[in-house]
């Protein structure tokens, strides 16, 4: 959806929007992705890049969720704490 368009869609949890749009630089920076994409748009980059960020961002949140029920019966934090934790800034 284009910059300031509006949408009907509600969101559950609005902390989740800042949250993953870092997730997505990060992986984005991992993968070497155009540098363009840091100034906000991301026109430039072409499809077959952006969909390797949204894939590589899926496996990862699935490795995630598969490791915190692995880890549910074991007595360790639950979904959220299967993610590297980056130093706060």
């Amino acid at each position: 959806m284009a910059l300031g368009s509006s949408s009907k869609n509600v969101k559950v949890v609005p902390e989740a929007f800042q949250a993953m749009n870092q997730f997505k630089y990060e992986v984005a920076t991992e993968l070497g992705i155009n540098p363009e994409y840091k100034t906000g748009y991301w026109g430039n980059i072409p499809s077959r890049e952006c969909g390797a960020v949204g894939g590589h961002m899926v496996r990862r949140m699935v490795a995630a969720a598969q490791q915190s029920l692995l880890n549910q019966g074991q007595g360790t934090t639950g979904f959220r704490g299967n993610f590297p934790q980056e130093p706060s800034q």
